[in-house]
């Protein structure tokens, strides 16, 4: 189903950055991803790695990255090397180098189910016309602003309003959609991507919820109906998504059907900003 790709969640991850515009190239070590019109997309442009690192590759792995994407600030790796866990030496190696080192969850479901909580309020629905996009990237600016540890603003609004013009390009092609629930003034509370990513894969993007929003059902009630979409308009059989496991996030999934099938390891280093 995966082709060339081991990794479930990296097989998604690479199929909707192509259907974004990305170039993916393979080449005899790695996997190039590169995003010419988001540069500050870190998981638009990182290298995809065969293997997990062994001790002393650092060096070698920085390099191949300097390689591929000179004068960029950051240093992003996927490995393509599913159920397997970084740790020890080589994980040590990378920390001490100021990387994260993380093994996130990757989740999967032939359909969901509602959650036993049920969010009525809001009007769930597939974005539409401008007013709904902007909608989108105030919210997306508010989650940022609330984090422990944000992004700088104005720069965080540039990759987010890049990000999204490929969403709704995605969507306008007919490979999948943003859905948001929506108040009664068109403010958006809570929002997802669902995407395409082939052999009836589909893949959910930035589960985010408004801080003011936040414990009231909202990301549960638009998972499930994300995922009925999905199945209705995208003809998927398997729905994928990815959590950290140390966040609540994971917890939720689980409680509308989704089941832990792999890990997906990532190695990222923030620029200095």
């Amino acid at each position: 189903m995966i082709g060339m790709t081991r990794s479930l969640g990296y097989f998604t991850d690479v199929a909707l950055r192509r259907q974004e515009g990305s170039d993916v190239q393979v080449r005899a070590d790695c996997t190039v991803v590169r995003s010419p019109a988001n540069p500050t997309f870190w998981w638009g442009n990182f290298l995809l790695m065969p293997a997990l690192p062994a001790p002393g590759d650092l060096e070698a792995w920085e390099a191949t990255f300097q390689r591929e994407f000179p004068g960029a600030a950051h240093r992003v790796y996927g490995v393509d090397a599913p159920g397997l866990a970084l740790s020890g030496p080589p994980a040590e190696e990378f920390r001490a180098a100021g990387y994260d080192v993380r093994a996130d969850t990757v989740l999967t479901a032939a359909r969901t189910h509602e959650p036993r909580r049920i969010n009525r309020d809001a009007q769930l629905r597939v974005l539409t016309g401008d007013t709904d996009w902007a909608a989108a990237l105030a919210m997306r600016e508010a989650v940022n602003a609330a984090d422990p540890h944000p992004h700088e603003a104005q720069g965080y609004r540039a990759f987010a309003a890049r990000k999204l013009a490929a969403y709704r390009a995605a969507q306008a092609a007919g490979h999948g959609a943003l859905l948001g629930a929506f108040d009664d003034h068109g403010r958006m509370l809570s929002g997802l991507g669902i995407f395409d990513a082939g052999d009836g894969v589909a893949r959910y993007q930035n589960v985010e919820t408004h801080p003011d929003a936040r414990s009231r059902g909202l990301a549960g009630t638009l998972v499930p109906h994300a995922g009925e979409w999905a199945r209705e308009h995208l003809h998927a059989r398997t729905l994928v998504i990815v959590a950290d496991p140390d966040y609540h996030a994971q917890r939720l999934y689980e409680s509308v059907g989704f089941t832990p099938t792999e890990l997906q390891i990532a190695l990222e280093k923030r620029p200095l900003e």
